[in-house]
C-alpha cells in the first residue's frame, strides 16, 4: 500500500527535457524559465528533493513540482504564491534543467582519453568500438545479392547520409570483407560499420551450421587490399587446372608493384578461357600507375627545363612563366595534385593550363571548376585569354543549371554553393577533371559542404589554394582527403601520430612533421614569392571581379536612372553637370559599400568581406608589405577593423594628416618589417616612396587612369628590387567595371571633369562634351551607334520626295474643290440662311468623314471604283492643259 507511485520522481526528472518544460509550461514557457534563470538559488537551503517531490523555496512563494496522483506519466506542479503557471515554477523547471549532476539525477560523463595520447594497441581498440557502436545505432538497411547465400555481396544502405555501398562478406574476421565506402579504404582495421553491419543482420539469418562454413573463393579477382598500406593482389580459389596455376603462381599471397606484368598475365588467363574479374577501385588504381608511368618521360623532360621548353610559348595562347608550367607539368604527371603557391603566382591560369596538357595526354574532355561565386567571371575572363576552349557559367533556376551541366561543354564553372544545391545532377556526370579553387574552403572535414565536394570522383583533380596549410593540421588533412583519401591514412591515426595535446584533449602542438611533409610531397607543390623571384615579371595584375549585394544594386540602378535621364537631353547645362557628378558619385560609392551614401551602419558591401579574405590570405605571407588605396576616409573607417581581425601593424595616411607628420608615417612603414599595411586615399598617391611596399591593393578605382598609375607607381619605381602585385577589386554590374572595360588615357579630359576633387576647370560645351555623353553612353551599357548604311540612307531620302510630292498635290487637290464649290455656290445663288438645317446637316455628315491632321488642315480620302478614272482624269486634265497653252 506504501507503493502509491510506480515511477519514481528522480527517474522522471532525470530523462526530462528543456523542449517538455516549455511545452508542459505553455505559451510562455520559454520565457517563465529565462525569468527563473535569474534567481540565485542555494542547493543546500532552497532545495528538496525525494522520490515524491521537488520543492523550491524562493522565500516569497515556495514551488512544488510532483507526479501526477491520476497519471503518474506526467508532472504536476504548484506555486504557493500564485494561482497560475508564474516565474517561481519557471524557476524551479531552470534549476532542474540546469543542475541535474548536482541533484543527482545525471551521472559524469565517463573520463575519456583524448586520442591523441593513446597507445597503438588502445588506439586500434577505440576505433573499432566507434564503429561498433554506429553500428549499433545508426539506421541501415540490407539487401542480399542471392538471398540462398551466407557469403555473397551486399548493399548497405545508410539512411544518414543516403548513401549504399557494396559490402563482399567473406568471413567473420577483420580483414577478411570488402565494402566500398570511404571509411574502409582508409580505417586501416579491414572492417567498418557497414559490414559489422551486414554481419550482424545475418547471424539472425543463418543457422549455426552454415555459419561456420568458410568462404570458398571461386573465381579470380584482382582487387585492393587495404591495411596500412594500400596493396594490389589476386584473389584466387584453391585449386586451379595446372596451366592456370602456373600462371598465377608467382602472383599468389603477394603484393603485385609490376602491373605490366599482372596485365600480360591476365591476358593469357583469358586466352585460356579464365575469367578474371577486375573490381573498379582496382582498375583505377592499375590505370593510375599505368598513365603515371607513360608520362613520365614527358614530365622529366618538362621539369628539367621548363624556362626552353617549347610547351612554355606553345601549351595556352600567353606565354607561361618557367615556374608555372612546372607546376602544370607536376599537377599533371600525378594526376591528382594541389597546388598552395603564394597569391599572384598566376594558380588560375597553371589549372588552364593542366587542363589542357590532360587534354593532349590523356583526351581528357569534361572539366569542372568549383570556385567562390566572386571569383567565376575571373575564370572565365582568364580562360577566354589563355585557350580556345569552350567554357560556359552555370547561373539560373535549378532546371536551367540541370541541363547545363551535362553538355559537351569543355570548362564548366561553378561556385561551392550550387555544388550543395545541384549535387545530385554533378555527381552524375563523368568529369575527368575536377579543379577545386580556393581549396581551403574544404578545410573544415566536418561541414556539409566539404563532405558534399569530397564525395565527388573524377580521375584527375586539382586544388588551388592561396593559403598555407603547413600549420594547420586538421585543414590541411581534410583537403588532401579530396585528392588522395588514403595518403594521410584515418584521421584517428593522423591526429594520434601528428598533433600533442594535454590530458583535457587542448591543443598543445604538432609532432612529426617530417614525416608528414615526406607523404605530402609527391602530391603538394608549394612556391612563395621568394622563391621564383627571378622569374617573376616587374608587375603583375590581377582583378577581382566581385557581385554586388542587392542593396548596393538599388542604390546603384536607381542613380544610373537619374544618368540616362540626363545624357538624353540634347544640350546639358552647368547645373546638369552638377548632377552628373552627384549621381556618378554615388554609383561609385555604392559600388563600395551602402554605408557610403546613407551612411546607416552597419553597411552592405560584397567588396568588403572579398577584402576581408584577400587579406587574411596575405597576412599569412611573410614578405608582404601592402599600400591599399580608397577613394573616400569613410571606407577607409571600413577597411581599418578588417586589418585590426588579422593582427596586421598598419599606419594609416589621408588629408586629415598634417604634412608634417607624413615623413614620420612613411618611414616607419618603410623600415618597420612588423608594419605591414599602409592605408591611404588618394593623398598618398603623389609624392611618396614607399618601395619597401611589394603589394598595392585598389579598393576602388579612379576616374582618371593618370591617378591609378600614380598609386602603382608609389612602389613600382626606380629603387625597387622586387616585382609588384597590384590588386584591383571591380564590383560587377556597375559603372565601376564599366570604367574598368572603357577608361584610356586619350578620355582623361572628359571624364576627369565628372570627379568632384578633380582639378579640370574648363570643359567646352561643344567636342568635348558630346565626348563626354557618348563615353558616358557606353558606360551605361548603351549599345554605340552603328555605322550608316549609305544605300539605305537614299532610299529613304527618295521615299521622303515621294512623300512630299504627294502631300503637296493633295493640298492642291483640296483647294481646287475648296473653289470649285465656291464657285458652284455662287452659280446657283445658294441662300445660307435659308437652307441653315440642310447646311449644318450636310456639315456634320462631311465632317465625320474628315479627319484632322496635326497642323490643323482637313484630310478626306476617297475611293474611285477602278483605273478608268485615273484615265478620265488625265485627259481632261490634258485637255485644260492644251486649251490654256493655246
Amino acid at each position: 500500500m506504501h507503493e502509491v507511485y510506480k515511477i519514481n520522481l528522480k527517474d522522471k526528472l532525470s530523462h526530462f527535457t528543456y523542449r517538455q518544460a516549455c511545452k508542459l509550461l505553455g505559451p510562455d514557457g520559454d520565457r517563465l524559465i529565462r525569468e527563473g534563470g535569474k534567481w540565485d538559488i542555494d542547493l543546500y537551503e532552497q532545495i528538496t528533493l525525494d522520490d515524491k517531490k521537488f520543492i523550491l523555496d524562493l522565500t516569497e512563494a515556495v514551488a512544488t513540482i510532483e507526479l501526477n496522483p491520476m497519471n503518474e506519466h506526467r508532472l504536476q506542479f504548484s506555486c504557493s504564491a500564485c494561482s497560475s503557471i508564474c516565474k517561481h515554477i519557471g524557476a524551479a523547471f531552470s534549476f532542474i534543467l540546469e543542475e541535474k549532476l548536482s541533484l543527482g539525477l545525471s551521472a559524469p560523463p565517463p573520463e575519456s582519453i583524448p586520442v591523441e595520447n593513446l597507445s597503438e594497441e588502445e588506439l586500434m581498440r577505440w576505433a573499432f568500438r566507434d564503429r561498433k557502436e554506429k553500428a549499433r545505432k545508426e539506421k541501415m538497411s540490407l539487401q542480399s545479392m542471392d538471398e540462398s547465400e551466407l557469403w555473397t555481396d551486399y548493399t548497405v544502405t545508410s539512411y544518414s547520409s543516403g548513401k549504399t555501398y557494396r559490402v563482399a562478406l567473406r568471413g567473420w574476421k577483420q580483414g577478411d570483407s570488402y565494402c566500398t565506402c570511404p571509411d574502409f579504404k582508409i580505417n586501416t582495421l579491414g572492417i567498418c560499420k557497414h559490414i559489422m553491419f551486414a554481419l550482424e543482420c545475418v547471424k539472425k539469418k543463418f543457422p549455426k551450421q552454415i555459419r561456420e562454413q568458410p568462404y570458398e573463393q571461386k573465381d579470380i579477382a584482382v582487387h585492393l587490399h587495404y591495411g596500412i598500406n594500400v596493396e594490389l593482389r589476386l584473389l584466387l580459389p584453391d585449386v586451379l587446372d595446372t596451366e592456370i596455376e602456373e600462371i598465377v603462381t608467382p602472383l599468389r599471397s603477394r603484393v603485385i608493384l609490376d602491373v605490366s606484368d599482372l596485365l600480360v598475365r591476365v591476358r593469357k588467363l583469358e586466352q585460356l578461357g579464365q575469367d578474371v574479374t577486375i573490381y573498379p577501385d582496382a582498375e583505377e588504381y592499375i590505370n593510375n600507375l599505368l598513365f603515371c608511368r607513360k608520362i613520365q618521360k614527358k614530365i622529366d623532360e618538362i621539369r628539367k627545363n621548363p624556362k626552353n621548353h617549347p610547351l612554355r610559348k606553345n601549351l595556352l595562347k600567353v606565354e607561361l612563366l618557367p615556374y608555372q608550367l612546372d607546376g602544370i607539368a607536376f599537377a599533371a604527371g600525378v594526376r591528382r595534385a594541389i597546388i598552395a603557391d603564394d597569391m599572384g603566382l598566376g594558380k588560375t591560369i597553371q589549372g588552364i593550363g593542366i587542363a589542357e596538357l590532360l587534354s593532349a595526354e590523356a583526351d581528357i574532355s569534361k572539366v569542372l571548376i568549383i570556385c567562390p561565386a566572386s571569383v567565376k567571371s575571373q575564370w572565365r575572363l582568364e580562360i577566354k585569354r589563355c585557350s580556345d576552349r569552350s567554357c560556359q557559367l552555370i547561373i539560373g533556376t535549378a532546371e536551367e543549371r540541370t541541363r547545363q551541366y551535362d553538355n559537351n561543354c569543355f570548362f564548366t564553372i561553378c561556385n561551392y554553393e550550387q555544388v550543395l544545391r545541384d549535387i545530385k545532377t554533378i555527381e552524375t556526370v563523368p568529369w575527368d577533371l575536377i579543379i577545386l579553387d580556393e581549396g581551403q574552403r574544404i578545410k573544415n572535414w566536418e561541414a556539409k559542404t566539404t563532405q558534399v565536394v569530397k564525395a565527388l570522383r573524377s580521375p584527375f583533380a586539382l586544388v588551388l589554394t592561396g593559403t598555407p596549410l603547413e600549420n594547420r593540421l586538421d585543414e590541411l588533412y581534410s583537403v588532401i582527403q579530396f585528392i588522395d583519401n588514403s595518403r594521410l591514412g584515418p584521421a584517428f591515426r593522423f591526429f594520434n601520430r601528428h598533433r600533442i595535446v594535454n590530458e583535457k584533449g587542448r591543443l598543445l602542438g604538432y609532432q612529426n612533421l617530417d614525416d608528414l611533409r615526406k607523404k605530402l610531397k609527391p602530391l603538394f607543390l608549394r612556391r612563395t614569392r621568394s622563391m621564383v623571384l627571378k622569374e617573376l615579371p616587374p608587375r603583375t595584375t590581377e582583378i577581382l571581379r566581385i557581385p554586388p549585394t542587392e542593396e548596393q544594386v538599388e542604390i546603384h540602378d536607381g542613380q544610373k536612372k537619374i544618368i540616362s535621364t540626363i545624357i538624353s537631353k540634347k544640350f546639358l547645362t552647368e547645373m546638369d553637370l552638377l548632377r552628373l557628378q552627384k549621381a556618378l558619385l554615388i554609383c561609385r560609392m555604392a559600388a563600395d559599400s551602402t554605408f557610403l551614401v546613407d551612411k546607416t551602419p552597419p553597411g552592405y558591401s560584397s567588396k568588403l568581406k572579398e577584402l576581408d579574405l584577400l587579406l587574411e590570405q596575405l597576412n599569412l605571407e611573410d614578405d608582404r608589405k601592402i599600400i591599399l588605396f580608397s577613394e573616400w576616409t569613410r571606407m577607409l573607417n571600413l577597411i581599418e577593423p578588417l586589418i585590426e581581425k588579422q593582427n596586421m601593424d598598419y599606419i594609416r595616411l589621408d588629408g586629415s594628416v598634417p604634412q608634417k607628420k607624413r615623413q614620420g608615417l612613411i618611414h616607419q612603414f618603410q623600415h618597420d618589417p612588423k608594419c605591414k599595411v599602409f592605408i591611404t586615399t588618394n593623398a598618398g598617391s603623389t609624392g611618396l616612396n614607399l618601395q619597401a611596399a611589394n603589394t598595392i591593393i585598389n579598393v576602388d578605382l579612379p576616374w582618371n587612369p593618370a591617378v591609378l598609375e600614380q598609386r602603382i607607381s608609389r612602389a613600382h619605381r626606380m629603387g625597387q628590387k622586387r616585382p609588384v602585385q597590384v590588386y584591383l577589386l571591380v564590383t560587377e554590374n556597375t559603372l565601376e567595371e564599366s570604367l574598368l572595360n572603357t577608361l584610356s588615357a586619350k578620355h582623361e579630359l572628359a571624364l576627369a571633369s565628372l570627379d568632384v576633387k578633380s582639378k579640370v576647370n574648363e570643359v567646352s560645351f561643344t567636342g568635348s562634351m558630346e565626348e563626354l555623353k557618348r563615353r558616358l553612353e557606353v558606360l551605361l551599357g548603351t549599345k554605340p551607334d552603328a555605322a550608316i548604311d549609305e544605300s539605305q540612307k537614299k532610299e529613304m531620302e527618295r521615299e521622303a520626295v515621294k512623300r512630299a510630292h504627294k502631300e503637296s498635290v493633295a493640298r492642291a487637290g483640296g483647294q481646287l474643290m475648296s473653289a470649285a464649290f465656291s464657285f458652284i455656290g455662287e452659280l446657283i445663288g445658294s441662300n445660307r440662311d435659308q437652307n441653315k438645317d440642310n447646311v449644318d446637316k450636310f456639315k456634320t455628315l462631311l465632317a465625320e468623314c474628315m479627319e484632322k491632321n496635326e497642323d490643323g488642315s482637313l484630310k478626306m480620302t476617297i475611293h474611285f471604283p477602278d483605273s478608268s478614272v485615273l484615265d478620265n482624269l488625265a485627259g481632261v486634265l490634258g485637255t485644260i492643259t492644251s486649251e490654256v497653252e493655246r
